[in-house]
């Protein structure tokens, strides 16, 4: 059985959230060694979720989405991303008190 390979896709959303938590915990926590903890554990999961992306249940939303999002967890934070067709697309970054309000 051949594995499927996906490309990544990162939405602009998704790098401005991402750069603006990374900022505040280098600018106002004063604390770039965990930005970049921060940075290298969302690296480590993103590629390690991409050899099977789809081998995870959909994330529940009580939006209707035209794609199926999917969630890694990673601290306090998660990140969103949906698959189409052979690309794994990284749509949002988020706190777990973001979720809970937004969903």
């Amino acid at each position: 059985m051949s594995r499927k390979n996906y490309k990544l896709s990162f939405l602009p959303m998704f790098e401005d959230d991402l750069n603006e938590v990374v900022d505040y915990i280098t600018n106002t926590l004063k604390n770039p060694d965990a930005a970049h903890r921060l940075v290298d554990d969302i690296e480590f999961a993103i590629i390690k979720r991409l050899k099977m992306p789809l081998a995870f249940s959909p994330y529940q939303s009580s939006k209707h989405r035209k794609h199926s999002y999917y969630r890694i967890n990673i601290r306090n934070f998660s990140i969103f991303y949906v698959v189409i067709d052979n690309t794994m697309e990284f749509v949002g970054f988020s706190t777990q008190n973001e979720i809970y309000t937004n969903c």
